[in-house]
């Protein structure tokens, strides 16, 4: 596993993960998993599982969002690494 931290953010990828390329960021006890799209999108993964908990704040999953936009070249470097 590889941590990478973003300020409060900390983002996890594994190396058994499964593709789509994605990163799970953590912050305020809220886990979201991130999609880590071609050409540089980043978006919420289309899984029921993707938020959890459920009730988590929007403004939480929005800084985790733009924490994974901001440091999408070392999440990708990452995953690649791991998944060669």
């Amino acid at each position: 596993m590889t941590t990478i931290k973003a300020g409060a953010v900390r983002f996890k990828l594994y190396p058994e993960d499964h593709l789509p390329r994605h990163a799970h960021g953590l912050y305020a006890g809220i886990e979201v998993v991130v999609q880590l799209g071609a050409e540089r999108t980043v978006t919420l993964a289309s899984r029921n599982d993707a938020i959890q908990p459920k009730d988590a704040k929007r403004s939480d999953v929005r800084k985790i969002l733009n924490a994974a936009a901001t440091h999408f070249d070392a999440l990708v470097d990452a995953w690649e690494k791991m998944h060669q």
